[in-house]
């Protein structure tokens, strides 16, 4: 797994320009309303920016637990899903912690899902965030195949 910036050559990086969208409608929405607010304002505001977009998304959608095969009743519940494959979790603190981080990389081992983002929109100057792949979680890639002629 790793953390990283905004790819340079987006065929390098799984879902790249999906997270192109994602990041440009979460700066859209800091530029607007600026930083300080509740996490729910952001949440409200990013879904709209979405949908202005025509970026598909799905909020708060629950996860499954299961022990030794037997679903829990307990869920988590993630903020947003956008792209099939990227999980979004959104913070409006003073500044991201490990345990954002823990959080967000335990909803993408409980989803199956490769791809991260941890935005935290509470900064007044910026918004603070982080891309995590999780590669195990990658589709496999048609593997090239040589034939004979």
């Amino acid at each position: 797994m790793t953390a990283d910036s905004f790819p340079e050559r987006p065929s390098d990086k799984p879902y790249a320009q999906e997270g192109y969208a994602l990041m440009a409608a979460a700066f859209e929405v800091h530029r607007v309303i600026g930083g300080g607010l509740l996490e729910a304002v952001y949440q409200e505001a990013l879904e709209q920016e979405l949908t202005l977009r025509n970026i598909g998304f799905t909020a708060h959608q629950e996860l499954a637990i299961f022990y030794k095969g037997t679903e829990l009743r307990h869920r988590y519940i993630p903020d947003l899903f956008v792209h099939p494959e990227i999980l979004v979790e959104l913070k409006a603190v003073g500044q991201l912690i490990p345990e954002h981080e823990a959080q967000l990389l335990n909803y993408l081992r409980l989803a199956k899902k490769p791809v991260g983002y941890l935005i935290n929109f509470a900064p007044l100057d910026k918004v603070e965030w982080k891309r995590f792949v999780i590669s195990k979680h990658l589709p496999p890639q048609p593997s090239a195949s040589i034939s004979d002629h």
